[in-house]
């Protein structure tokens, strides 16, 4: 049985005092980890403050975006080294966002795939059609090619640990939503392909998140699919108590 797991987005928002205000506010109340994991995704400038914070709490702090080198003259990113020395384990990969407005390629996906796997980090790895694409008919088509190109060069036991998120580009922060039924059925598409390339055990290892417009007041519908194991939430999972809600409805 998967543990469900609940990461919010929190992107370009949230300064610092708010962010650890926030973290104060719930880290004594955070279910216990056998029964929803939980993670929030903050701006870098916080992260350090925050991982302390946190720490003997069951809430995990996890990075926004890393880069495919270790160091170089890079100005104005941050490596898979510099993000473990403080304590960050978990990162976002393969955004839409990053994938538009900062050419995220999927070679490049891979490549920072492969730089948070060699140091030790769990990648939430991004993946979903947009709009154009999905009416098109071509959605299946269009997320299973990301998974292969991203999933390049990784072994059964890495992906095991790969946390996948199906984020539909048209649902991202436009209050739509893809209904139950299409996540689970995209979800379901995601787990068949790992099952295709690395076996039944991985297809069975590996969480599936859904991202798009998720709220306290859908995300059971969601949860309720067998191959939906949790979410990866943007503007819910800034507020206190809409978190909890979030994390409340996935523990049940």
């Amino acid at each position: 049985m998967r543990t469900p797991f609940i990461a919010g987005n929190w992107k370009m928002n949230v300064e610092d005092a708010d962010a650890l205000a926030f973290i104060d506010a719930v880290k004594d109340r955070i279910p216990p980890k056998e029964n929803v994991e939980s993670a929030v995704c903050a701006q870098a400038v916080s992260l350090k403050d925050m991982k302390k914070r946190a720490e003997d709490t069951e809430l995990m702090i996890g990075a926004q975006n890393v880069h495919e080198e270790a160091s170089g003259a890079f100005t104005g990113e941050i490596s898979a080294p510099a993000l473990t020395s403080i304590g960050i384990q978990l990162v976002i990969i393969g955004h839409s966002e990053r994938r538009e407005l900062f050419n995220d390629s999927d070679e490049r996906v891979n490549l920072k795939l492969h730089a948070a796997l060699k140091h030790g980090m769990t990648p939430i790895v991004c993946v979903g059609e947009s709009l154009e694409e999905r009416e098109a008919g071509r959605a299946v088509e269009v997320v299973r090619g990301q998974l292969q190109k991203a999933l390049e060069g990784v072994s059964a036991q890495q992906v095991d640990g790969i946390v996948i998120a199906y984020e539909p580009v048209w649902a991202i922060g436009t209050g739509k939503s893809s209904n139950p039924e299409e996540a689970g059925e995209m979800c379901k598409t995601i787990r068949s392909y790992i099952r295709e390339q690395y076996g039944e055990s991985s297809a069975e290892a590996v969480r599936i998140q859904y991202g798009g417009s998720v709220k306290p007041d859908n995300i059971a519908d969601y949860l309720a699919d067998e191959d939906i194991d949790g979410a990866l939430v943007g503007g819910a999972s800034i507020k206190v108590e809409s978190f909890l809600s979030l994390l409340e409805a996935a523990s049940r």
